[in-house]
Formats: C-alpha cells, sequence, structure tokens
C-alpha cells in the first residue's frame, strides 16, 4: 500500500541513500518542527497524508549520517547499552519476591471484600434504582391525573366562555340591527317635520303634532345613542373574552403538550429505543414555577373567565333591559304622535268645512248685494227723468210775467219735489256707495276664504301625507332585535 508523503522515522535511522537516483531533500513543515519519539511499527495517523501549507525545502545531506541499505534495526540500541553493566543481588532477588506475593496476598483480600462489598452495593443501588424509577413513575401517574383535572376544568370552562360570547356577539347584532331599524322611523319622523315646513300662513303652527315629532325624533336619537353605548361596551367585553379564551386555549395547549410528554415519559422503560444519554441535563433548571403557582396559574385563568363571563351577563341583561325599554318608548311616542295627527287632521277638515260652508253664504250674499246695487242703480236711474220735470217745470214757471210770478202752492210743490227727488237720489247714490263697499268687502272675504280654504287643503294633505308615511313602522319584535 502506498502512502503519500514521507515517513517518520528516528534518528538512528540514517540517511536512506540510493546509488541510482540523487539525494531526496527532507521535507519541513512551516509551523510544527517539534518531533515526538514513536516506536518501531508505529504509523501515525497524519503521517501518510500531506498537510497544507508545507514548504519543501533543500537541505544538504549531513556527512556524519550512514546509510543503511537494508533497513534493519541495530542488535543493542545505542541508548541502552549502558544498562549492560547494570546487576542486583540473590538477597535482592528473594527479598522482592515475597514483597510481591504479600503484596499480591494482601491485594487478593482486598479484592475479595471489593468483591462482596460491591455485590451488596450492586443489589442496593439496583433497589434503589428500581425504587427511584418507580417513584418517579408514580410522580408522574399523578401529575398526569393533576394534568387530566385541570384539563378537564380549562375544556368546561372554555366551553362556557365560548357560549357566553356568542351570546354576547348575538346581543351585539340585535343592538346593531335595531339602531338600524329605528333609522328609517326617524328618517320618516324627520321628513314629516321637513314637510310640514311647507304648511302655509297662520297654518305654520307649533301644534301637538310638531312638538311629538320633535320628542319622537329626539326619542329615537337618545334610543340610537344609548343602545350604540351598549354595543361598543359588549364589543370592548367581547375583545376581552377573546383574550381570556386565547389564555385558556394556550394554557390547555401547554397542558397538552405537558399530558402527551408526561404520558411518553411515564410509558417510558429500560427497554424503550428512544432512550439516550443526555449528560448534565440534572444541572440545568429552566423550570418556571412550582406545583403551587402551576396550579394557581389555571386558577387565575378558570377565576379570570369566571368573572368575565358574569360580566358577559351581565352586559346581556343590560342589553335586553336597554332593547325591551327603546322597544316601548318608541312605540309609545310613535302611538302619541299618530294621535296627535289624527287630531289635527280632524280640526283642520273641520275648520276647512266651516271655511267652505262660510264661503258658500258668502258667495250667495255677494250675488244678492250685487242684485242690490244693480236694482239701486236703476232706482236712481228711474229718478232722473221725475227731476227732470220738475225742474223743467220750474223753470217754465220762472218766464211768468210780471205779477204772475206768484209763490203759489204749485211753486212751492214744485220746489219741494225737486228736493224730495234730489235727497232720495243722494240717499239712492249713499246706499249704492254702501253697497259697493260691502260688495268689496264680501268679495275680499270671499278671497280670504278661498285662500284659508286653499292653505287648509294644504296642510290637510301634508298631515296625510305623514300618515300615510308613518304606516311603514317597524314591529315590536324588529325593535328588539329579531328579524
Amino acid at each position: 500500500m502506498d502512502f503519500q508523503g514521507s515517513m517518520q522515522l528516528p534518528s538512528y535511522y540514517g540517511t536512506k541513500k540510493s546509488s541510482l537516483f540523487p539525494d531526496i531533500a527532507p521535507t519541513t513543515t512551516t509551523k510544527d518542527t517539534y518531533q515526538s519519539y514513536y516506536l518501531p511499527g508505529y504509523r501515525h495517523l497524519s503521517s501518510w497524508r500531506p498537510r497544507l501549507l508545507h514548504k519543501v525545502a533543500f537541505v544538504p545531506p549531513s556527512p556524519n549520517k550512514q546509510f543503511n541499505p537494508a533497513g534493519q534495526l541495530p542488535t543493542i540500541l545505542p541508548a541502552l547499552r549502558s544498562t549492560l553493566h547494570t546487576r542486583y543481588s540473590t538477597r535482592d532477588w528473594h527479598h522482592e519476591n515475597m514483597v510481591q506475593l504479600k503484596e499480591s496476598e494482601a491485594s487478593r483480600y482486598r479484592a475479595g471484600r471489593l468483591n462482596t462489598d460491591s455485590m451488596r452495593l450492586i443489589q442496593d443501588k439496583d433497589q434503589l434504582t428500581y425504587q427511584m424509577q418507580e417513584d418517579s413513575r408514580r410522580n408522574l401517574r399523578e401529575r398526569i391525573a393533576n394534568i387530566d383535572f385541570w384539563k378537564s376544568e380549562l375544556i368546561y370552562e372554555l366551553d362556557c366562555l365560548l357560549k357566553e360570547t356568542q351570546a354576547l356577539e348575538t346581543v351585539k347584532k340585535r343592538l346593531e340591527y335595531t339602531v338600524s331599524e329605528m333609522q328609517g322611523p326617524l328618517k320618516i319622523a324627520l321628513e314629516c317635520l321637513y314637510h310640514r315646513e311647507k304648511r302655509k300662513g297662520r297654518d305654520l303652527v307649533h301644534d301637538d303634532v310638531e312638538e311629538s315629532l320633535i320628542k319622537e325624533a329626539d326619542v329615537f336619537k337618545d334610543c340610537q345613542e344609548i343602545l350604540t353605548k351598549l354595543a361598543e361596551k359588549i364589543s370592548q367585553q367581547l375583545g376581552i373574552n377573546r383574550d381570556v379564551q386565547h389564555a385558556l386555549e394556550q394554557d390547555l395547549s401547554d397542558k397538552t403538550s405537558a399530558h402527551f410528554i408526561d404520558e411518553t415519559c411515564f410509558t417510558m422503560r429500560n427497554t424503550s429505543e428512544r432512550i439516550n444519554f443526555y449528560h448534565g441535563v440534572e444541572k440545568a433548571d429552566e423550570t418556571v414555577s412550582v406545583p403551587a403557582t402551576w396550579a394557581k396559574f389555571s386558577e387565575d385563568n378558570i377565576r379570570r373567565s369566571q368573572h368575565e363571563r358574569a360580566n358577559s351577563v351581565k352586559l346581556q341583561e343590560e342589553a335586553e333591559a336597554g332593547l325591551k325599554s327603546a322597544s316601548e318608548e318608541v312605540w309609545n311616542h310613535f302611538i302619541t304622535t299618530n294621535l296627535a295627527f289624527s287630531n289635527r287632521i280632524a280640526e283642520v277638515a273641520d275648520a276647512k268645512n266651516k271655511l267652505q260652508a262660510q264661503l258658500a253664504k258668502i258667495i250667495q250674499e255677494v250675488f244678492q248685494t250685487e242684485n242690490t246695487i244693480m236694482s239701486l242703480e236703476r232706482c236712481i236711474k228711474a229718478k232722473e227723468y221725475p227731476l227732470k220735470v220738475a225742474q223743467t217745470r220750474l223753470e217754465g214757471r220762472t218766464k211768468r210775467p210780471s205779477i204772475e210770478l206768484c209763490r203759489d202752492p204749485p211753486q212751492f210743490q214744485l220746489v219741494t219735489e225737486v228736493y224730495t227727488i234730489d235727497d232720495t237720489v243722494q240717499t239712492l247714490k249713499q246706499r249704492l256707495q254702501e253697497a259697493h263697499d260691502i260688495l268689496h268687502t264680501l268679495i275680499l272675504n270671499k278671497s280670504r276664504l278661498e285662500q284659508e280654504i286653499a292653505v287648509k287643503t294644504n296642510s290637510f294633505f301634508i298631515d296625510k301625507k305623514c300618515m300615510d308615511m308613518r304606516k311603514a313602522f317597524p314591529s315590536t319584535l324588529r325593535l328588539i332585535g329579531y328579524t
């Protein structure tokens, strides 16, 4: 077998020479210059493999070293030649034998005692090891039982918490649904207020309907605000419940892992295949709890979960009470507003009917007044001819000559007739003026009545429209969050 590199030889081997090839310079390393002594035939592990970073240097052959062509060791080592002159006496030889026998007997006796004590020690240690192993198995069994107990407690508490969390989420959805359901009636109430602003004249009054609508809108807003705050509180409680749920799940997961590990350790035997040496593991203490703090950790998690479940139940009861109270209050105001609308519509209809009846009378009176005016005008027109006759007679009698201009009874009668007719005409004209004034007043009243009737009609139709809009009101079940 060929080996790479050169084998280190003792100094007494001499330099190997060949008659066919020139001398080969020995190899040296740049760092290691120490050569250890090895027995003949010993081969160093690295003697046959060249090392890295070696440098080859040419060293001239030493003249004092002789070449040994056969490569054989000398019969007597040069370093041991001085020992051939060392000699012992016979007495020393016998003494040395006796000492060896006594020491051998003493060591045999000690060995016998050691063997007996060792067998006893082996039995004691075997028993101790078996007992310790059994104690460890018993402790592991008790530990597994404790883990099973706390696992069952955590599982039960986690199930209860999940049920409460689900119920709380359902209540939250009901609150949000109720808030969204109240948005429609609130919008209708605001639209009713907006439409009632279109009333005209004196019908634009702050009546019971408007007060009820304003209160109803305020009630809707207040209920929405209360239910929204309850939903926010439930959202915060749900976040806390999720944290507690995560802690319970983490604790349960840790206990499941610990149960699996302890179960594996419990079922482990001396003949198991997965056992091995782990030196120093008994000195490494990575524990973070003791049995008391270990049990208290799970107990604290369970108590915290129970506390949060109690808070969840309280929030559910508060939400139920809030939903019920909001539903009742909204319905009460809705009924009150509808009743106010009904009363107001009846009042407006009654006022409109009275105005229409009065308008009919006014129209009749206008017709009669117009007839009276026409009669008065004809009468005045008819008085013109008698007046002309009387005045013409007087004017003709003024042409009587001399003494014939007598203030006789015809003269007095004619003058009286003229004055009387003229007074009659003036009286008729005054009455005609009064009739025209009355007619103008009647026409004004007729116009006002027609305008008022139009206002009342507008108000009536606005309130009727509002009543039609308010027919779409959510039921009690929808107001408490049920779809």
